[in-house]
């Protein structure tokens, strides 16, 4: 069923080479993103620790992650690639930049 519904998410979003399938693809991503900050990263202020890990992920890994958002939850391969991008050197100077330095430790504990 996760394949079905991954293959008919990537048809769809197959436009993402256009300004508003790149958008429909990082509004299905940010979802996903937002649920697995909200359960992997208690604490942490979700809008901009999630708009770090997307600015941070590459086009492939938004059109991975925005097929899990027709799922009632992230897949375990979806929340592992969330951490992995989340554990970028860029990503974590975003963290630092839009969220401050105190939620370093809170980021750090949840990728584990």
């Amino acid at each position: 069923m996760r394949a079905f519904v991954s293959i008919a998410l990537v048809l769809a979003l197959g436009a993402c080479s256009t300004p508003i399938g790149t958008e429909m693809a990082r509004a299905s991503a940010r979802t996903v993103v937002n649920d697995v900050v909200e359960t992997r990263f208690p604490g942490v202020p979700i809008t901009p620790v999630t708009d770090c890990v997307i600015n941070n992920a590459t086009g492939d890994e938004i059109v991975s992650i925005a097929a899990d958002a027709l799922l009632q939850q992230p897949s375990p391969e979806t929340v592992q690639l969330v951490i992995r991008i989340a554990s970028r050197p860029d990503t974590v100077t975003c963290f630092v930049e839009e969220a401050g330095p105190a939620i370093l430790p809170v980021i750090l504990a949840g990728s584990v």
